[in-house]
């Protein structure tokens, strides 16, 4: 039936005027016909569209007994298909804002990715900086970051160090893959006594944050340093592995894709970077080589003999380093499983502080992992190939300067994107969901949804699980090092106290606590040592019958032995006296005791979420103390002081005003004349105990300052009696020089 409609319908294409025709159909049940009506225009979408709607009214209709596995689908032109199979693909953007490196241009831009600013909704940011909690809190769902928060914990020297001092200490087997360290000047002391006892050591001196080898030396001698330099010293690794004797270490690129879960990939090509001086035993001649000692490529390359040369130059790849090995007789396997060993448990030992800041800044990421990260871990290789870990870069560089360069890192950025699926997160999708959210929020709508059955379906996968799987089938060159098994899962069981040692202020905490707990022994050993006499006397006084005899008889026999040795002749009355005063010790003794155990004392508290107990003579001190500053601060005039200083800025509360209204008053009251009158007749008074002269003027002004001084105040009577004897002596007796 359908057959007989598509035929007529493409024979009639070319009769039908562009008008509304009638088309009849019959049903297979001879049903009654149904005329639809058909808008035809000039483009072949059209048609299309309208006979698969007929065709799927037909399929799922009512009335319709048929199945639908019954049916044939209508015959679609082939030009139809092609456009209809078309779908645009939403853009990818990416903010390079903050990047340098035109490799990450050129990768992005051959993935589609469109460059955008940071006011744009972009996909993904890439930057040469570390992440701050702002930023992150500001991303959006289907956002992306090539920084993890907290990564810092192990990209620093300084805090590197202290995360594998602080899990050595823990696992000291699994953990002996990092040299000696020490974070001056909190360690300068500790530092200083191993470089006395250890003269044949020599160390290397490192900024806490610097890179690209700038600030880097090496010496023998630690005295040189000055305590207050903020610094990293670690022992020099004196016999490293050498290749046609030079030294080398490896740029092992590492990629994180998320942190909770946990999954490291580690490519297999890197940079293998040489030193362009043959290597010697450090000694004082060659120390300030560095050339011969350090590996940075930024060092190196303004070396005369550097070599541009991808198979026997002063950069190679690690495939050439791997042909060499293997040449050697090294097992490759082995060795890279160690050096995988080292990145991960280098990654573990700052994964609780990783985990804690993803969580805190992205709390709402539900779509894609908010973060991924490429790190460039430096391993340097020791004459029995163990491999040491040198520092961690969270901005490896990524300048093409020659062809092997552009050949390792652009391979790398075109796996790590492949890897990342960037298409996985919809933002169209992801932002209409959220503008859903806040106005279903806003509205309160949907607050009791009905219940609706639905039928029974299988799960869908979570964006975890299809972001695992997609990883594990987009390998490129990338090689999986975590999770394997269980062999890590010792080291995340860390102790949460842990992350907090290791540090100058827990080491000045737990001298701390270890000088109160042996204050606290001393204390309690003197109490015990008081309670012990009376105790004794009690035991004493419940002895049995035949211990008194037995310890009679030992007195006896010590009192006879005593005897036995030569004493010298004492005066009798002195010794009275010396007996009294034993007795009345003895006396005073028991009765401090007796007090003593009439006042218990309090327990001590050792932990500190119970509080003290009160003891009644300290409390007195504390309020004693208190009123006496109370009274200090009172009699100095500074809350007055401050009264009038708030005042005057406008800062007073009404509460304030009533509380400490009179310290207003006063200021007004000492500033009144009545107040300048009472002073100036204070200062008449000083000049005639000292004897000045006065003239007639000056007199006549004390009369009327006196005056209304003494109505005013009847503090200044004496000192007024005071002016007029003085008056009066002077006209009698010619006391004051009267002109």
């Amino acid at each position: 039936m359908e057959l007989e409609l598509q035929e007529s319908l493409l024979n009639d294409e070319d009769q039908i005027p562009h008008t509304s025709k009638h088309i009849k159909r019959k049903t297979e049940k001879g049903q009654d016909e149904k005329v639809i009506e058909i808008v035809k225009d000039d483009q072949m979408e059209n048609l299309t569209s309208i006979l698969l709607r007929n065709y799927d009214n037909k399929l799922y209709g009512e009335d319709d007994t048929s199945q639908p596995t019954s049916r044939t689908a209508p015959i679609i032109p082939m030009e139809a298909t092609r456009k209809k199979k078309k779908r645009k693909r939403s853009q990818i953007t990416i903010c390079l804002t903050n990047c340098r490196y035109e490799s990450i241009r050129k990768v992005a831009s051959a993935f589609g990715m469109r460059e955008v600013s940071e006011e744009d909704a972009w996909n993904f940011y890439w930057t040469d900086m570390s992440v701050s909690v702002e930023r992150a809190k500001e991303m959006k769902r289907f956002q992306r970051i090539n920084h993890f928060p907290g990564m810092l914990e192990i990209c620093r020297k300084d805090l590197l160090a202290r995360n594998l001092n602080r899990m050595q200490k823990i696992y000291p087997k699994e953990y002996s893959f990092f040299p000696k360290t020490w974070c001056l000047p909190a360690d300068f002391g500790e530092a200083l006594n191993y470089s006395k006892s250890r003269k044949n050591k020599t160390f290397i001196i490192k900024p806490e944050c610097g890179s690209q080898g700038r600030g880097i030396y090496l010496t023998k001698s630690l005295k040189e340093i000055k305590p207050t330099d903020k610094l990293i010293c670690q022992v020099y690794l004196a016999k490293p592995y050498l290749v046609d004797g030079y030294k080398f270490d490896i740029r092992v690129y590492t990629l994180i894709t998320s942190c909770d879960p946990l999954r490291i990939f580690v490519y297999n090509e890197g940079l293998v970077r040489f030193a362009t001086s043959r290597y010697a035993d450090p000694n004082v001649n060659n120390t300030t080589n560095v050339f011969m000692h350090l590996t940075n490529y930024a060092l190196n390359k303004h070396s005369r003999t550097y070599v541009y040369d991808s198979e026997a130059g002063s950069k190679r790849k690690i495939s050439t380093l791997n042909k060499i090995l293997l040449s050697q007789g090294v097992d490759l396997d082995r060795l890279w499983h160690s050096i995988d060993q080292v990145i991960v448990k280098t990654i573990i030992s700052a994964w609780p502080i990783l985990k804690h800041s993803y969580h805190a800044c992205f709390p709402s990421h539900d779509m894609v992992h908010a973060c991924f990260e490429i790190l460039g871990f430096d391993i340097l290789l020791d004459h029995k190939l163990h491999p040491f870990i040198l520092e961690v870069n969270h901005s490896p560089s990524f300048h093409t300067d020659t062809q092997l360069d552009r050949e390792v890192k652009e391979n790398l950025l075109t796996d790590t994107f492949t890897m990342l699926n960037i298409w996985q997160c919809d933002k169209k999708r992801v932002l209409e969901e959220d503008r859903k959210r806040i106005r279903d929020r806003l509205l309160q709508t949907n607050k009791f949804p009905e219940y609706t059955p639905t039928e029974e379906k299988e799960p869908e996968k979570s964006p975890w699980q299809t972001q695992i799987q997609w990883e594990e089938t987009h390998l490129g060159n990338f090689r999986r090092v975590y999770p394997v098994g269980e062999q890590y899962a010792s080291l995340f069981q860390q102790p949460s106290g842990s992350l907090y040692t290791g540090t100058a202020s827990s080491r000045a905490r737990g001298d701390c606590t270890r000088a109160q707990r042996e204050e606290f022994q001393q204390i309690k050993a003197k109490a015990e040592a008081l309670k012990k006499p009376s105790q004794a006397k009690g035991k004493e006084e419940k002895k049995a019958p035949d211990e008194a005899s037995a310890v009679t008889s030992n007195v006896t026999a010590t009192t006879s032995a005593d005897k036995t040795k030569i004493k010298p002749k004492v005066d009798p009355k002195r010794k009275d006296i010396k007996d009294d005063k034993k007795l009345t010790a003895k006396s005073s003794i028991q009765q401090v005791i007796s007090v003593e155990e009439k006042e218990p004392k309090p327990t001590y508290v050792l932990c500190s979420y119970e509080p003290d107990p009160i003891i009644e003579k300290e409390e007195r001190e504390r309020v004693n103390l208190l009123a006496q500053r109370d009274f200090l601060i009172r009699s100095y005039g500074m809350l007055e002081q401050i009264y009038l200083v708030m005042k005057k800025m406008g800062t007073l509360r009404p509460e304030d005003e009533r509380k400490y209204g009179v310290y207003g008053r006063l200021s007004v009251v000492s500033n009144s004349p009545a107040k300048r009158k009472i002073k100036k007749s204070k200062e008449i008074v000083g000049h005639a105990h000292r004897g000045e002269t006065f003239d007639d003027t000056r007199l006549h002004r004390i009369d009327v300052v006196m005056s209304d001084s003494m109505i005013s105040s009847s503090r200044f009577e004496s000192q007024s009696r005071i002016l007029w004897t003085c008056r009066r002596s002077s006209v009698s007796s010619n006391r004051f020089n009267v002109k």
